[in-house]
């Protein structure tokens, strides 16, 4: 939200966006290790219930949206890197705007489809095992579907997954 919306006349950036942007994408992998262990929980309380198709969906889809989420991440990184050496020479040149389109297109298409895709299996495990009560799978089967087909209407929908 620090950031300006993605077009060619894109302004440039102030000390306070980059730092506020910088301090976030420092927080990233700590969320990547988190959302690792979140895995691992939700695959220890399905135990012997373990169903090896929907477990292969679940480690798959989630392991995609972190490599997804991660690389965009080290893309911004890298803008703000080649920023803050000589903000001319990124701006002018064009690859400001290719590495914030590389980076807007990794999360708000492939990273959030791959997050609906987990919530999805996720809450189908739930159902099957009952780990969970049936209302939380119907919210996360609505939430996963709202991921899946509002992307591009508005990136506040972005949200959905970590709520």
């Amino acid at each position: 939200m620090a950031m300006p919306a993605i077009t060619s006349d894109a302004g440039r950036l102030t000390e306070d966006q980059v730092r506020l942007v910088t301090f976030g994408l420092s927080f990233l992998p700590f969320a990547g290790i988190a959302f690792l262990w979140f895995m691992g929980v939700i695959r220890e309380l399905m135990g012997a219930m373990e169903d090896q198709f929907f477990s292969t969906l679940f480690l798959g889809s989630g392991l995609l949206y972190l490599g997804f989420t991660l690389v965009a991440s080290a893309v911004g990184g890298g803008l703000l890197t080649a920023y803050a050496l000589d903000s001319d020479l990124l701006m002018d040149g064009g690859a400001h705007l290719l590495g914030r389109s590389i980076t807007n297109h990794l999360i708000t298409i492939y990273a959030i489809r791959m997050a609906g895709m987990f919530m999805i299996v996720l809450g189908t495990i739930w159902v099957c095992t009952r780990i969970l009560p049936r209302w939380l799978a119907l919210i996360t089967f609505g939430s996963a579907i709202i991921l899946l087909i509002s992307i591009g209407f508005t990136h506040w929908v972005i949200l959905v997954f970590p709520i």
